[in-house]
């Protein structure tokens, strides 16, 4: 057994006492790699976990509450020497994980272990698995985690998945904060659209998670989840673009840096993350293109530009070092998660854009004005970022249907023949 340590500030709870309250926990280190923190706040601490997962990175995570104020009882109030153990006990069911075993040797074969694996899956393959996580910490693992794979039932996930439907979205808080909520109105169909297709995006990572644990051979069985069909018609939003007179009066708009990161994603159809992490070396003024080094799918892709295009990255990366970013913020810091939110905001208000549209309109307006003006679809599906042309097609289809009937009624022959007007129609 590990011995346990010893502690002179967080160790007890009188010493724990006198410690102010900080945001930054108070380490103690117990084995190499690994840590047990103490964090307080103003209605008492949590126990934090922190571990080397290489590459000169660490991962942090809350555990439970410490016994500050409620005595230990071993589950969600742990003292010292409990938290202890659970975090040793975790670090090791995590390194099973990262080599793709069982969180527990031998243990019994839950939901919650098979979705670490599939997480760490999608880590070890650099794919994107930070929505993955969320949607299992948030919607699968509090009612399905501790559930057997092999008791799964159909009637269980569809319950699962009804509930999921039925709940209110999430609001943006803190990771230690009580989860809020946002008020739905139960009538409104479009808010009933939108919480489907939520489900219907977290049933698809909970299969993703079970089949690959089938194929390998730890689930006996897919019927369980095979039966469970998504929600029909929850995925059917019309895609919001802007008109290009909108466009223009978005980008007198916004202000300083941010009509540059604007500009950027309507020339572009780049994603704001991509967009965040272009550096001056990824343009080619040669070819009129950007390298985009990593996508959502993990892959790297080049971007063709306009002339309107060219001329703003030939500005923006003028006589500066490869490797700075090319869009930055006022205070010259990077453009970070969520960033754009409110200076879009203002600048649709300002542009008078009702209703207004949210950063990613932008992509949908590049694809959506490049699908019209009759760009074929697969040239689209590149330039975006998509393997093939499902999603463009999903999305954009009927914008190419019209355009092709506007392009025949320009272009079909005209015979001169006109209808005979002293012929008419008997009711």
């Amino acid at each position: 057994m590990a011995r346990t340590v010893q502690d002179q500030k967080i160790g007890s709870r009188d010493a724990r006492g006198k410690l102010a309250a900080s945001g930054k926990p108070y380490y103690r280190a117990l084995d190499p790699g690994l840590h047990l923190g103490y964090r307080k706040g103003s209605a008492g601490g949590k126990w934090v976990m922190r571990w080397y997962v290489g590459g000169g990175e660490y991962k942090v995570e809350t555990i439970a509450t410490a016994d500050d104020k409620a005595d230990a009882d071993g589950v969600a109030v742990l003292d010292f020497r409990q938290a202890q153990a659970l975090i040793r006990e975790k670090n090791v069911e995590y390194s099973r994980v990262a080599q793709g075993l069982p969180a527990k040797k031998d243990g019994p074969y839950t939901v919650r272990a098979c979705l670490d694996e599939y997480l760490a899956y999608l880590d070890s393959e650099k794919k994107s698995g930070r929505d993955a996580r969320w949607r299992a910490d948030a919607l699968i693992l509090p009612q399905l985690g501790e559930l057997l794979c092999a008791d799964l039932s159909t009637k269980t996930l569809r319950s699962w998945l009804n509930n999921v439907a039925a709940s209110p979205p999430r609001l943006r808080s803190r990771k230690d904060a009580e989860p809020r909520y946002r008020d739905i109105d139960k009538n409104d169909a479009e808010q009933r659209r939108q919480r489907r297709a939520t489900a219907n995006r977290t049933l698809t990572i909970l299969k993703a998670a079970l089949n690959r644990a089938w194929r390998e051979g730890k689930i006996a069985s897919d019927d369980a989840w095979r039966r469970v069909e998504p929600f029909e018609e929850a995925d059917a939003a019309r895609v919001r673009y802007l008109t290009i007179d909108e466009c223009r009066r978005l980008i007198n708009a916004a202000e300083g840096e941010f009509r540059d990161l604007v500009r950027a994603a309507l020339a572009t159809g780049c994603r704001f993350g991509e967009l965040a992490a272009l550096q001056v070396r990824d343009f080619n003024p040669d070819a009129g293109t950007l390298h985009i080094r990593s996508s959502k799918s993990g892959k790297g892709r080049h971007v063709v530009l306009h002339d309107e295009g060219i001329e703003l990255f030939k500005r923006l990366t003028a006589g500066r070092p490869g490797v700075e970013l090319i869009l930055r913020k006022a205070d010259e810091d990077r453009w970070g998660k969520s960033n754009q939110t409110r200076p879009m905001s203002e600048a649709c208000a300002r542009a008078k854009i009702e209703p207004p549209a949210n950063f990613h309109a932008l992509r949908h307006t590049w694809a959506s004005h490049s699908v019209m003006a009759g760009a074929p679809l697969l040239v689209v599906a590149k330039n975006l970022g998509h393997a093939d042309t499902r999603m463009v097609e999903k999305h954009y289809g009927h914008l190419s249907e019209s355009y092709v009937a506007e392009a025949i009624r320009k272009a079909a022959p005209r015979f001169g023949i006109t209808d005979d007007q002293s012929v008419r129609r008997i009711a």
